[in-house]
């Protein structure tokens, strides 16, 4: 069984602190997933774990085995990389026979583990092809294949969907997670993708500046942020500023964008800046008041398909996002005042960042 034990990790370039003291545990057979925007230090921490750069403090272990002190070659490591790695002068079968004779495996084995890796990804047939002769989604199931041949402990992924379009991205990111949990096999998988960390993941990590803000299963995450930019950043939310009003032993009354809005619980004295946090298909439409409820300008509705995304403001210009069914009807215009009604135990309160 392998967990991943990863203690006080640091890696600094200059001046910047690209990987922070971080300190994650994964667990055998998890698929882990390390989330963040653009130059948090996700792709930094996974290359430290696949020994590609170097640990400036701290140590790494797979089970009872500290790994960052070996060579890449000796980590029982596959990796898939973002731009697939593929050498194009060789035929697919050749591609994924590379590590095993790196490694110096039996000329008599290769044959058949290559053609068992093939088969996990459904390119059994595609053996004496080129790489030009492939799509983007199968030049990744080669790239997955030569991971898998060399039976790893740990299976690392960077960025691995980012190169293929919309569709294909949904399709492979299914395929990778019903192989990896088909095999059992530990994972660790980086993406600034909100929707793909979300869908394939048992548990994420949360990002930035290098350092991990919030730790959880996607469903927590998404649900109980533990900070502001989690909340922003998984999945979009609306932040709004406002103040602390007096509480009637049920709610807070917070003064937001000129309206009134309540937040379950005893949230801050009155007084207090506040942001609260309001997912906007927690927001939905009432042709009349009813419950709690607030009323917003709509500015403008974009059509998504199965959703369509509202624009509104509160009466000072605080923009209100909305989301709804796309087959929902709209009970007012451009510019006219729509009524929405909210739960305020779904409203999570944070500090004031001012």
């Amino acid at each position: 069984m392998t967990t991943i034990r990863i203690d006080r990790l640091r890696r600094s370039y200059g001046t910047v602190r690209a990987v922070d003291d971080i300190s994650l545990t994964v667990g055998h057979g998890e698929l882990f997933t390390l989330l963040g925007p653009s130059g948090c230090g996700k792709t930094t921490l996974l290359r430290m774990i696949a020994g590609f750069n170097e640990v400036e403090s701290g140590d790494i272990w797979f089970g009872e085995e500290r790994i960052d002190l070996l060579p890449a070659h000796k980590r029982n490591i596959g990796m898939v990389f973002q731009n697939y790695a593929i050498f194009p002068n060789m035929t697919v079968e050749a591609n994924v026979a590379y590590g095993l004779r790196a490694r110096k495996v039996p000329p008599a084995d290769i044959g058949a583990r290559v053609a068992q890796a093939l088969a996990r990804v459904r390119l059994q047939d595609y053996g004496p092809r080129r790489p030009h002769e492939l799509s983007g989604g199968q030049l990744q199931r080669v790239a997955i294949a030569r991971a898998l041949v060399v039976e790893p402990a740990v299976l690392l992924f960077d960025e691995p969907l980012s190169n293929l379009d919309a569709q294909l991205r949904v399709e492979m990111r299914v395929e990778i997670r019903q192989l990896q949990q088909s095999l059992g096999i530990t994972a660790i998988y980086v993406t600034h993708d909100q929707e793909e960390a979300l869908a394939i993941s048992d548990r994420i990590a949360v990002l930035r500046s290098g350092k991990v803000e919030q730790v959880g299963a996607p469903e927590e995450i998404y649900h109980q942020p533990q900070t502001a930019f989690v909340a922003e950043f998984l999945g979009g939310t609306n932040m709004l500023r406002g103040v602390a009003g007096p509480y009637d032993g049920t709610r807070t009354e917070v003064m937001v964008g000129g309206v009134r809005m309540f937040a379950q619980g005893r949230v801050a004295p009155a007084g207090s800046p506040l942001m609260l946090s309001i997912r906007p298909e927690l927001l939905s439409l009432s042709k009349e008041p009813h419950g709690i409820q607030l009323e917003a300008r709509l500015q403008l509705r974009e059509f998504l398909g199965p959703i369509q995304r509202l624009h509104t403001a509160l009466p000072d210009g605080t923009p209100l996002r909305v989301s709804a069914l796309s087959g929902q009807a709209l009970p007012a215009g451009i510019g006219d005042m729509l009524c929405l009604s909210y739960d305020p135990a779904q409203i999570i309160v944070f500090p004031s960042t001012s």
